[in-house]
């Protein structure tokens, strides 16, 4: 069996995994161009109960207080060191697969890097709300791709199968957070965990 490509999911509503993509291209874009991408999001009803119909659990659980309080200041302190400025989002109705399947899309049409960059910037940068189709329209049009389709993938049925498909792939790749690095049988969490995925890809594909 041919072994995988080195793999790292993210999620746009993390804020490690917006600071891992920053490290990722602003230093390490040589690994960027070596690896598959692959989109990390808590599902909807819909597609929680298709997921449970095929005997797929995903690996979410409630976060106390504490932990959330504790993200607010840790979060605060790494963007700090890495000079970003950042604004922290209000999330009143979150849906996740407004953006995470429009992503979709966008990769299909060969955009998704701009996509994820515009993405991160509106949600991380501008304190937009993601989960408003108005918003990835407007990221759409940025880019040049079509507002329309991007705003609606999360209500279009083959879209959403491919979501299935990509949650479906990080259940059987064990992914339980992200930032989430994968080469080979070797698995890296976190933002700090990324400069060993780079080595390790690196050393292999040098």
């Amino acid at each position: 069996m041919a072994r995988r490509r080195p793999r790292w999911y993210f999620s746009f509503r993390s804020p490690y995994a917006w600071m891992a993509y920053r490290d990722l291209m602003a230093d390490h874009r040589d690994v960027a161009d070596r690896i598959d991408w692959f989109p990390f999001w808590e599902p909807d009803a819909e597609a929680g109960d298709r997921l449970e119909q095929a005997g797929i659990s995903l690996p979410y659980v409630a976060m106390s207080k504490e932990k959330h309080l504790y993200i607010l200041q840790d979060v605060r302190r790494l963007a700090r060191d890495r000079g970003l400025k950042m604004v922290w989002p209000v999330d009143r109705e979150p849906r996740w697969e407004v953006s995470h399947l429009a992503y979709l899309v966008a990769d299909e049409l060969g955009r998704g890097r701009e996509f994820i960059a515009a993405v991160y910037r509106a949600r991380w940068e501008e304190g937009q709300d993601i989960s408003d189709p108005a918003v990835i329209a407007g990221i759409a049009e940025r880019i040049g791709l079509d507002p329309v389709r991007l705003s609606t993938a999360c209500t279009d049925p083959a879209v959403r199968e491919r979501g299935l498909e990509a949650l479906d792939s990080l259940h059987r790749d064990g992914v339980f957070g992200v930032p989430f690095f994968i080469d080979g049988y070797e698995k890296f969490w976190g933002v700090d965990r990324l400069p060993g995925f780079v080595s390790s890809v690196r050393s292999r594909t040098s």
